[in-house]
């Protein structure tokens, strides 16, 4: 079911999610809330959406990222939903991300982030997730757990003069965006 995404304003947004008991994961409400995230972070053209976005204070987020339109520089994530995340910082080094949000419409902003993360949890059916996650992938992982704690990607921002509407990107900033994007993909994920 498609369900309504709350603004920025909204105050459980702010708000820290709880943890998911384990012995909650498989009941009907807890997979319907799944495929409730699952349908609405499609239907919006979203990269990913977390539990409090939806009005749920529960520490579950999705994230997929298929050819996605608006964000086309973005590498493809598969289908990825991680109950009670947590997120481990493997280097140093950070990135500028240009980074957007479905609770924060049209406007997107410059944000670091760490592009070697270590991403573990639990599945939809349990079962434990732990990968390294690396490049602008490891950036969305990182945005969808900062709703989890009550955090938006403008408290991020360590420049305000990066705020732009989305056509201002698109006119102004993308072209050299994608160059960097290329250039965080071929250094942490080289083929």
């Amino acid at each position: 079911m498609i369900r309504d995404i709350l603004e920025i304003g909204h105050p459980m947004l702010r708000d820290t999610a709880k943890p998911l008991p384990e012995d909650l994961i498989q009941t009907p409400p807890v997979q319907k809330l799944i495929a409730d995230l699952i349908d609405t972070m499609r239907h919006a053209g979203g990269a990913g959406l977390a539990a409090p976005q939806i009005g749920e204070l529960v520490r579950i987020f999705v994230v997929e990222v298929e050819d996605n339109v608006r964000y086309p520089y973005k590498p493809n994530i598969p289908l990825t939903v991680v109950i009670n995340p947590e997120i481990s910082f493997l280097t140093k080094d950070r990135f500028d991300n240009y980074e957007g949000c479905l609770s924060v419409p049209n406007l997107r902003g410059i944000v670091p982030r760490c592009p070697v993360i270590r991403l573990t949890g639990l599945n939809p059916n349990g079962k434990p997730v732990n990968e390294e996650i690396r490049g602008l992938s490891a950036g969305t992982f990182q945005h969808e757990l900062d709703h989890l704690d009550g955090t938006l990607f403008v408290d991020r921002v360590t420049d305000t003069k990066t705020l732009c509407t989305i056509e201002a990107f698109t006119t102004w900033h993308e072209d050299d965006f994608r160059r960097k994007v290329r250039e965080i993909e071929n250094r942490y994920n080289p083929r």
